[in-house]
């Protein structure tokens, strides 16, 4: 895995090209629009850029001139959206390299009767553009459609990540609904507390403290031994005092979530409380 390509420049590509360009030879970032490749490989260093303009639409998807792209490349990891995988594999021949996506959604049979060698490698961690996350504590899941497939997923993984395990499509799908839970959703719940705080003309830092032990305990504890809040205390006046203050969707994610705290933590087998919506 001395030579790769990457193909994509958003969220996923920009850190992958950070951690790619210290371990391998990154030569080329490819990416539907020149100027994005061009503005990565300006911060990585030692890579090309290469893109091409919007010659065609497919549904949604640009479809671009590949001509550009270099083709005896070890490895090309496909760092796009869901959507555009399948049309990248379409573009560009198979050169018997190996080929490999980042989504935790799709499947690797996307590749199957187009490439002899693929898999996935799917790094899950939440990616910005704007931030560039180190890799290295990063649990990355790969899967291969044979041994040897596998075997240079694996090294090419390792590269980047101390933490590589092995992951089915069914595994990888899983994962992926778990992280929603574990990051959107908890970052909408952070967005909806700023959204009170500034309301009523209170700082959003003052919950960073706050935000930052939630997440340090789970170090030491499991989620579960780790909740507290009113829900928790089956804290019923607290509890009916905060609804008084919330209304439309806040109120209902405020009940739903309460409902769902008191059902795994009941106190002395007490009927559980409904929720209005019965």
């Amino acid at each position: 895995m001395k030579r790769v390509v990457l193909i994509g420049s958003g969220n996923v590509a920009t850190s992958l090209a950070h951690g790619l360009c210290g371990v391998c030879e990154l030569v080329q970032v490819y990416s539907r629009r020149i100027e994005h490749a061009q503005r990565l490989v300006e911060a990585v260093r030692g890579a090309t850029a290469a893109g091409g303009s919007r010659v065609a639409m497919r549904g949604p998807v640009a479809i671009c001139d590949w001509g550009e792209m270099v083709r005896d490349a070890d490895a090309y990891v496909v760092a796009v959206s869901d959507d555009a995988i399948a049309d990248v594999v379409a573009a560009v021949p198979d050169n018997g390299a190996l080929w490999v996506h980042t989504s935790g959604s799709k499947p690797m049979e996307v590749f199957a009767g187009q490439r002899e060698r693929y898999g996935v490698l799917y790094p899950m961690q939440s990616f910005s553009r704007e931030l560039v996350t180190p890799l290295e504590e990063v649990h990355v899941f790969v899967e291969g459609n044979s041994a040897e497939s596998l075997a240079d997923i694996r090294e090419l993984a390792g590269l980047l990540s101390r933490h590589v395990s092995v992951a089915d499509s069914e595994q990888r799908r899983r994962l992926h609904l778990a992280a929603v839970f574990a990051c959107n959703f908890a970052n909408h719940m952070w967005t909806l507390s700023a959204e009170v705080l500034a309301e009523h003309g209170l700082p959003q830092e003052a919950m960073l403290p706050l935000i930052r032990t939630t997440v340090d305990k789970l170090s030491h504890l499991t989620p579960a031994a780790s909740q507290t809040g009113p829900a928790m205390r089956h804290d019923e006046q607290v509890i009916a005092a905060h609804l008084a203050m919330l209304d439309g969707d806040k109120r209902e994610i405020y009940q739903l979530v309460t409902h769902s705290i008191e059902e795994r933590n009941p106190i002395n087998n007490e009927p559980k409380r409904k929720t209005e919506k019965g």
